[in-house]
């Protein structure tokens, strides 16, 4: 299988310009984006980076809502975290609480000297496992001044506790960590990491329904892109070990500036903005439930993705 649209999975508007770039985080980490600028852009823009989703590269979900934004006035930069797709980071293929939080300030500075970018004007918005990330980035960096979270996973939890939390016990978790543990000795004896497997292929006719729904982004031609890790041979199997034990929600009550958390009624994975939302606090935090809509529907389809709001929550926000 190949990719839509010469490696990624939409097709770029024509008021836009995709260029791409390179930045550091904090790490030394080299970080590679695709900045998409609109075409009648003058003067200092409000800018916005975009990450995820969880395993996803800045070819398939990012790109195309860094895309929608620029097409609505804004400058916006998909990126792909540290250690996946084009960005740097040994070893491939390993997520990090810590790390990938720390990309989005990352992003943050590279908009911030940009010349067209009004530096007072920066938000961000996170899709899946990164909209955890995003929220996270929100309570620990005051130069973020408006956040959106889109079909948001905890993966901190979702690692510790299981979905739904149905594994959230000392003893789930210690056989779990005993077994990732046990994999870390093969891996350094064997000098190579396994790797997860990606999205299950072929898919099991007894799948449950999130399991088909993911299917159906990233092994179709719908989401399938040649750098995504769900679409390929995913995480290397450990990468969820530094999950378990680090919580990365655990601040986001402190978060001062605005938040708006969008999810589909009917997403396996609502439970997650929902919770969240309880313990954002302030006037300027705002939950967003979409009827008869899925997981993947907040990843690429047009007519679910509230962007009109999503542009006037910025515009209200970004003053």
């Amino acid at each position: 299988m190949i990719s839509k649209y010469e490696g990624y999975s939409f097709k770029m508007n024509e008021k836009v310009i995709r260029t791409k770039v390179k930045f550091h985080n904090r790490y030394g980490i080299e970080l590679i984006g695709d900045l998409y600028i609109p075409q009648n852009a003058e003067g200092k823009v409000p800018a916005i980076a975009v990450a995820g989703p969880f395993g996803a590269v800045k070819e398939q979900a990012a790109g195309l809502y860094a895309d929608e934004m620029a097409s609505r006035g804004f400058i916006a930069l998909a990126f792909d975290p540290s250690f996946i797709g084009e960005s740097g980071g040994n070893v491939r293929n390993v997520a990090s609480p810590d790390i990938n939080t720390e990309d989005f300030s990352a992003a943050v500075d590279f908009l911030s000297v940009q010349h067209n970018v009004d530096a007072e004007k920066i938000a961000i918005i996170g899709i899946c496992g990164f909209g955890g990330m995003a929220l996270n980035a929100a309570a620990m960096d005051t130069r973020i001044k408006a956040t959106v979270t889109s079909t948001m996973y905890d993966m901190t939890r979702v690692n510790a506790k299981g979905y739904f939390d149905e594994s959230n016990s000392a003893d789930a978790r210690y056989e779990m960590k005993k077994a990732l543990n046990a994999q870390r000795t093969e891996d350094y004896k064997n000098g190579t990491y396994q790797r997860t497997g990606g999205v299950v292929h072929p898919l099991p006719a007894d799948a449950p329904f999130f399991v088909k729904d993911y299917y159906n982004y990233y092994k179709t031609e719908r989401g399938y892109t040649e750098r995504s890790l769900n679409s390929n041979e995913g995480w290397n199997t450990t990468s969820s070990l530094s999950f378990i034990n680090m919580p990365i929600l655990q601040y986001i009550n402190e978060i001062r500036s605005a938040v708006l958390v969008i999810h589909g009624e009917k997403a396996h994975s609502c439970y997650f903005s929902r919770d969240a939302f309880t313990n954002l606090t302030g006037d300027n935090k705002e939950l967003l439930i979409l009827p008869d809509t899925v997981h993947t529907d907040l990843y690429d389809k047009k007519d679910k993705i509230p962007f009109d709001k999503i542009v006037s929550f910025f515009n209200d926000n970004l003053k």
